[in-house]
Formats: C-alpha cells, sequence, structure tokens
C-alpha cells in the first residue's frame, strides 16, 4: 500500500484536542511552548481547554488545528516512522501538508496561518455572508442553483456534496431554491462567513505581503493542491501563488482523491481532530482504506492497523 497524510481542515477543533499528545510526550508539549512564543499568546491553553467560542474564532482556530495535526503527524513518525507517497489538506489542512513535504518550516506556517485566519476573520466581519452544504445535486441542479441565487462553490468535496458562498440573502435563497429544484439537502452551516469566494478578497490581499516575507522551498514528496486539484509545481514561488490563490478560490478535494490515486496511494492518514477528511475520501471511492491520528486511542489502532 502507499500512504498519502491528509491534514484537518477548519470546523474541526474542539476542546481538548492534542492534550494527551502533549502529556505523553515532552517534544510535543514544547511543540506548543514554542507555538505560544511565536504567536505571542496561550494557544496551547485554548487548545487543551478551550472555550469552544474562543477556538472557533478563525484567528485562533487555524494555528490550533495546524499545531495539534502537526503533533499528531510527528507522534505517529516518532513511534512508527511511515513513509507517505503524498500530501494533502482541505483549505487551513493544506498548509500542515506543505510543513509536513518541508515546504515551509513550522514557525512559519504558524505565522501564516494566524495572519491567514486573522485576515479571514476581518473579512467575515465586514460583510454578513456564509456558506450552504448541497446534497445530492446533479451538476445542472447545481449550476441551477449558483444562477439562480448568486452562490458560487467554495468546497467540491465529492460528486455528493459541494459548499456554497454567498452573503446572507444568497445563502437563504439557496435553502428556499434547493427544495424548488428538488434537491436531497440544503444545510446552512455554522461558520463565520462565505470562505473561498470573492468575499475573502481583502485576506488575500493582506497575506499577500506576509507570504512574500516567508522562505518557502521545493517540496520533499508530492503535495496536492485544492486551487488545481493536482500536485504543486516545485517551485516555491508558483507554490506561493497558489497558495494565495486558495483563499478565495474553489477547493476540490474531490480532484485531490483522485490526484493521489494516480500517484498510487490507496491509504489515507488523516491528522488532526476528527475524522471529516476520512469521510469525505469514503464518500469519494468507498475501496480507499483511511485511518485517522486525532489522539492517543486513535494512534494506537493506526499503528495497529499500519501493521
Amino acid at each position: 500500500m502507499s500512504d498519502c497524510c491528509v491534514f484537518a481542515g477548519q470546523g474541526a477543533q474542539v476542546p481538548g484536542m492534542g492534550k494527551d499528545f502533549a502529556e505523553a510526550d515532552a517534544e510535543v508539549m514544547a511543540l506548543f511552548d514554542k507555538a505560544n512564543a511565536v504567536l505571542g499568546f496561550d494557544l496551547k491553553k485554548v487548545c487543551f481547554e478551550g472555550p469552544a467560542e474562543e477556538l472557533t474564532k478563525s484567528n485562533i482556530c487555524q494555528p490550533a488545528i495546524f499545531v495539534t495535526s502537526y503533533a499528531a503527524y510527528l507522534t505517529l513518525q516518532k513511534k512508527r516512522s511511515t513513509p507517505f507517497a503524498a500530501a494533502a489538506g482541505l483549505s487551513l489542512g493544506e498548509w500542515g501538508a506543505l510543513c509536513a513535504a518541508g515546504v515551509l518550516d513550522f514557525d512559519s506556517t504558524l505565522k501564516v496561518l494566524e495572519a491567514r485566519g486573522r485576515y479571514m476573520q476581518e473579512a467575515c466581519e465586514a460583510t454578513p455572508s456564509g456558506m450552504i452544504a448541497i446534497v445530492g445535486a446533479s451538476p445542472a441542479q447545481l449550476d441551477e442553483l449558483c444562477a439562480k441565487t448568486g452562490c458560487t462553490p467554495a468546497n467540491i468535496n465529492s460528486a455528493a456534496q459541494v459548499v456554497l458562498s454567498g452573503d446572507k440573502d444568497q445563502i437563504a435563497a439557496a435553502a428556499t431554491t434547493a427544495k424548488e429544484l428538488g434537491i436531497k439537502r440544503a444545510i446552512p452551516l455554522a461558520t463565520a462567513g462565505a470562505f473561498h469566494s470573492k468575499f475573502m478578497m481583502p485576506a488575500r490581499e493582506k497575506l499577500a505581503p506576509v507570504l512574500d516575507g516567508i522562505t518557502f522551498s521545493a517540496p520533499k514528496i508530492p503535495v496536492i493542491s485544492n486551487v488545481t486539484g493536482k500536485a504543486h509545481s516545485s517551485d516555491p514561488g508558483e507554490i506561493k501563488a497558489v497558495m494565495l490563490r486558495q483563499v478565495t478560490e474553489t477547493t476540490r478535494w474531490a480532484d485531490d482523491i483522485a490526484a493521489a490515486k494516480e500517484l498510487s496511494c490507496d491509504r489515507f492518514i488523516e491528522f488532526g481532530p476528527g475524522k471529516v477528511l476520512s469521510g469525505l475520501i469514503k464518500k469519494i471511492d468507498v475501496a480507499l482504506t483511511t485511518l485517522n491520528v486525532a489522539d492517543m486511542a486513535s494512534l494506537d489502532a493506526t499503528i495497529a492497523a499500519l501493521g
């Protein structure tokens, strides 16, 4: 089997995440302490104790999920060194994949995600907007829904599930119009705003100079891009440009998994809180094997499964 490591995205956060990894390993605890020093606030306390409302803020949530996911990745590698044929992640998770592949170091990834989260939160607060998950729509129904409401695809998670972004009125219209079109389900999501859409353009513009100050390197293993649905090039400048586009453009998770399969990956190990990506991968192709490392219990189960 060839393995692909995948990193959780925003929405997976839960108070207590990363705590048992840190308590079991002084090196992981030091990673959280380092994150506190880099960021200038007590990220470790928010991860380990919450409250959930604080953890939900994008400027806290994004670095928090990254540190927890990276801690999970390092813990597995220390206990059972696992070679990966490729790496991927959903939205902020793609930054975790880039870090695991050696494109950025830990400190730089942390700085990028704090700024990215802060600017995205500011964009959300500037314009009331939201997201809605559309389940079971045909391509024609989806096109008609977008045409009638003005919503745009934000996340193409699988053939069965697409998440749309729009302003508050557009999201409300999408819920009503989906019923009229006979679409199976339309579920408004509890997000701060319309991610991966034109509403995030102010965040993208503010993030550009931050990325200019960060050193990117060629990836040691292929990292699959949300924007293109294909492996990033080996050109650090091109990776930087595509990651900037990712703030406002559609994430193509279904295409990412297809690209990983083309790289012979048939087993996916998800790092970070929750099992959202594992669930999406199974919806894309039930024949694929999924494992996850969210805490010590799931780590032990994954090590046992790896043999």
